[in-house]
């Protein structure tokens, strides 16, 4: 999918709308950032901050579809964040992108002094890390991307919160057997939770959930029908392709 220099690939996503410098081992964009992508509903002229934005795959796919998005990057890696800067920048997206070498759980003080205010975005993305501390990878890229601290969804959807303005909305992806601990973090700021399945083949049981949530919203939950990666014979499903290659929405992204 492209040229190799110095440990970092050059690969094409969405089927070549976006062209992402990674590197060539740990950590590897994924279908997650592009159904993380899918699912935001973002509009132009909106202001956007992702969080774990890694080398900038799921915001800058919303920034390739949304015209006039402003877009501010949060990555704790200086690595990744540098690779992230570069693909805005050779993907023509610069101009509106901001990327930031910062830890999420940062306290409001470190944030302003980066130039991100509380109460002012429209939209947080974010895929944090979900597996458990126990056997981490040894390539610290990868344990950084995939591992997280017992509290750290909670602190992420705290900062979230003190982020977005009233009625600001977070959209995040999860693992499926650990949606309540989404819901214990959601609880106290949002409302009107809309819980989309991802399960990787037919009859079989949800992998990732991705979840979309309004601050300050009264409205009940929402489960909408889940999508299906691949078919009965494992090949792509029509409806995962139209997203992961045509760069389709998916129904969190257009509920208003």
């Amino acid at each position: 999918m492209g040229g190799e220099r110095a440990g970092v690939t050059e690969d094409a996503v969405l089927g070549g709308r976006l062209i992402l410098r990674q590197p060539r081992k740990g950590h590897r964009v994924g279908h997650d950032a592009i159904l993380l992508a899918a699912a935001c509903s973002a509009r132009p002229s909106e202001r956007l901050i992702e969080f774990g934005a890694g080398v900038g795959a799921a915001g800058l796919a919303v920034a390739r579809r949304v015209d006039a998005l402003a877009l501010t990057m949060i990555e704790i890696d200086p690595v990744l964040a540098a690779l992230a800067r570069d693909n805005a920048e050779r993907n023509g997206l610069a101009e509106r992108t901001r990327v930031v070498c910062l830890d999420v759980t940062a306290s409001p003080e470190a944030l302003a002094a980066a130039d991100i205010s509380g109460g002012a975005a429209d939209h947080v993305l974010m895929n944090p890390p979900f597996n458990a501390a126990h056997n981490p990878s040894p390539d610290r890229g990868r344990r950084l991307a995939h591992v997280g601290a017992a509290d750290m969804l909670r602190q992420w959807s705290e900062t979230a919160a003190w982020l977005l303005r009233p009625a600001g909305v977070l959209t995040m992806i999860w693992r499926a057997d650990a949606l309540d601990a989404v819901l214990a973090a959601l609880a106290d700021d949002f409302g009107a939770v809309g819980i989309l399945p991802i399960h990787p083949k037919p009859d079989a049981p949800a992998i990732r959930v991705l979840v979309r949530a309004v601050k300050q919203s009264r409205a009940p939950l929402a489960l909408l029908p889940g999508l299906v990666l691949t078919d009965g014979n494992g090949q792509p499903a029509p409806a995962a392709e139209a997203v992961l290659r045509a760069g389709g929405l998916l129904a969190l992204a257009e509920i208003e």
